[in-house]
């Protein structure tokens, strides 16, 4: 069995990754880690990274060998949706305690807790994750789920992600590696077509793939495995069939795409389903793809019939919304495929962009954004929350998009804020998924309430002096400085009724 050690070196050494490609042998075995701050945030680990990618497999029983705070810390990580079975969403752990670690108990313990899943439960697999704990104290989690496997009849995967081994996006890295090493080929489908695909690191967050699926089905394009998405064990298990794959997210799952391709001949490309010229783009790549692989040529006619159809109803229901955007400015706080996905769908109705993230994107999403934008000023690889603060209070921005960990900055500085990252609650994928999230960035921008915060508070107003009224562009009321107010007691004479 291939070590850890061996294994990360292996997904350092990535071919498909122009970025190391580029490095020299000495650099590429120090992989992409970079070394932290000093009191600033880490992000998630590992076992966080390998968690993220797997536990959207819906009908599989998810078991964490550890202490009990590292399945909650990463339960239900990701607003990922099922249409079917809901196991996933069933919290495993084996719990262990200070006793369990000095008596030697981890490996009999996790035995235990996998015929327990197997005689409650009876699912398909039981992916096992190992922890910084069981691996500092040594418990083999493989050979543990080899056994458990020959003596229950089932399938019982390690996933060898400590937390300490390294990044949350290593995690997703060594997580594809266990699903090529344990699952992926298993199975042997008895209804393979010429127009079978794999969607490799779509996670249906909030439900997003359902608006993609509908689309395929119209061109009778089956999905054999979304991986992780809405996914199936045996789906997986299978996946090797597939005739193409789209690559949604390759930060996560280049690794996955590329050694699918070496071993069963899938070809695949990066693609994205933000916007309507790039799902209308994905739509044609994969019939491209396809017909490579065998396919009639006829599916590349009956793409383009329903891509027609779709962008117009699209149009339609965006035209509403232009006339309000038009010209409306956009920062974006986000990453990976988004930082350019996003950029191209908001262009297309007249939005501007004035900063777009670009900490978790690839090479090529650099250039992609290079070639949209036209303009490197408008990328930054970081920005700092006060000069985030400082980008919004002096109004260079309409609304901020990012995901919630910056959502305050924006309320702080009196600024619109959409919520782009996995924690969202609306579908943006699609046409229709489009229409939605233009529809709710204008429900934001045009929210009456930041016209009312960003007015002086009753209380901040000299008596008989008119108040100014409110800037179009957003900036923060007036704040006086303590001297202004040294040695007076402000009072306050409204009453209740004429301060609402």
């Amino acid at each position: 069995m291939t070590s850890l050690s061996a294994k990360i070196q292996d997904v350092f050494d990535e071919p498909a990754c122009d970025k190391n490609r580029g490095k020299d042998a000495k650099a590429r075995k120090e992989g992409c880690a970079r070394p932290l701050t000093p009191g600033a945030a880490a992000g998630g680990c590992a076992f966080d990274g390998a968690k993220i990618v797997l536990q959207p497999i819906t009908d599989v029983a998810h078991l964490v060998h550890a202490p009990l705070a590292c399945e909650g810390n990463s339960w239900d990580n990701r607003g990922a949706a099922s249409s079917g079975p809901t196991l996933w969403r069933t919290s495993f752990t084996t719990d262990l305690t200070e006793l369990d670690v000095v008596m030697g108990q981890g490996e009999r313990k996790l035995f235990k807790a996998i015929r327990e899943i197997k005689e409650a439960y009876a699912p398909p697999a039981v992916f096992v994750y190992s922890t910084c704990v069981t691996a500092l104290i040594g418990d083999d989690i493989e050979a543990v789920c080899k056994r458990a496997a020959e003596k229950f009849g089932l399938a019982v995967v390690p996933i060898n992600a400590p937390g300490l081994a390294g990044s949350k996006n290593l995690g997703n890295k060594l997580a594809a590696e266990a699903l090529l090493d344990h699952v992926i080929g298993t199975v042997e489908p008895d209804d393979a077509g010429p127009y079978d695909i794999n969607i490799l690191g779509e996670f249906n967050l909030s439900g997003e793939f359902w608006l993609i699926k509908p689309l395929l089905d119209r061109l009778g394009i089956r999905v054999r495995a979304c991986i992780p998405g809405d996914a199936r064990y045996l789906d997986i298990a299978s996946a090797h069939r597939a005739r193409a794959a789209m690559v949604v997210c390759s930060t996560a799952l280049i690794n996955l795409a590329r050694k699918m391709d070496e071993r069963w001949h899938i070809p695949f490309f990066e693609g994205s389903f933000y916007g309507i010229s790039d799902t209308s783009e994905a739509l044609r790549k994969i019939a491209e793809l396809l017909v490579r692989k065998g396919a009639d040529r006829e599916i590349l006619d009956r793409t383009e019939t329903l891509i027609a159809e779709q962008e117009a109803i699209a149009w339609e229901k965006l035209e509403a919304y232009r006339r309000g955007l038009q010209g409306k400015r956009v920062l974006l706080n986000t990453g990976g495929v988004k930082s350019w996905s996003v950029v191209h769908a908001l262009m297309e109705i007249g939005m501007e962009i004035v900063g777009t993230s670009v900490k978790k994107s690839t090479v090529e999403d650099k250039e992609r954004i290079k070639q949209i934008l036209k303009d490197d000023n408008h990328m930054f690889e970081q920005m700092a929350a006060r000069d985030l603060y400082t980008m919004l209070s002096e109004g260079k921005a309409d609304i901020m998009l990012s995901g919630g960990r910056t959502q305050f900055v924006a309320l702080k500085a009196k600024t619109p804020w959409l919520d782009i990252n996995q924690e969202r609650q609306h579908p943006y994928a699609g046409y229709d998924g489009m229409v939605e999230l233009v529809r709710q960035i204008d429900l934001a921008i045009h929210n009456p309430i930041w016209s009312q915060v960003r007015e002086r508070a009753p209380w901040d107003c000299q008596p008989g002096v008119k108040d100014e009224q409110p800037s179009t562009k957003n900036e923060t009321a007036t704040v006086h400085s303590a001297q202004e107010f040294a040695g007076t007691t402000p009072t306050i004479s409204a009453s209740v009724e004429e301060i609402r």
